[in-house]
């Protein structure tokens, strides 16, 4: 016999009797939760705490929030900035639902997972900061080097020096005149 997924829940006790609320409370991992610079680590808790609710309409509206550690890089010095998101829920199932507004209420059952993970997707920062007063990378830290790593041309050098990965353009530039 298979388990039931932590996040699929039976509701009909709920959907009975109108007004009826059920608390719910699961920590849960689900993998692949990241934006361009920040992620939930595979094998992170995700920490859901929900209450749901039978409507009138005969849906069941889910108010909750969810905490999860996420993990990313400064937009300015790309150091590691760590955090726990907080993400409200607000969030209706319905027998026939609106695609993008309500989520499906099938058989009696709900899935949590996809309002989870679209809960969570939506509360990661884009391009986190690792302190609001980060000044960027330190140069120090990048010392520059002749040859292929020189310091740019300053605006009046006649002849600045060419970056090696455009030579080759460089070299179609001549056979054209």
């Amino acid at each position: 016999m298979t388990s039931r997924p932590p996040l699929l829940l039976n509701v009909a006790d709920v959907r009975r009797h109108l007004g009826a609320r059920q608390e719910v409370q699961r920590t849960v991992q689900l993998p692949a939760l990241s934006v361009l610079a920040a992620r939930v680590l595979d094998g992170d808790d995700i920490d859901l705490r929900a209450a749901i609710e039978s409507t009138a309409s005969g849906a069941v509206a889910i108010d909750g929030v969810v905490h999860a550690p996420w993990v990313g890089e400064c937009r300015r010095c790309l150091r590691e900035v760590t955090g726990v998101l907080e993400a409200r829920l607000q969030e209706v199932f319905e027998p026939s639902p609106t695609e993008g507004e309500t989520y499906p209420l099938v058989d009696e059952m709900i899935e949590l997972e996809p309002m989870v993970r679209d809960a969570v997707l939506l509360a990661l920062p884009l391009a986190p900061l690792c302190d609001d007063g980060c000044r960027g990378p330190d140069p120090s830290a990048f010392p520059v080097e002749q040859g292929r790593n020189r310091a740019p041309a300053s605006p009046g050098d006649a002849n600045p020096p060419i970056d090696p990965r455009w030579a080759a353009l460089g070299q179609l530039a001549e056979t054209d005149t």
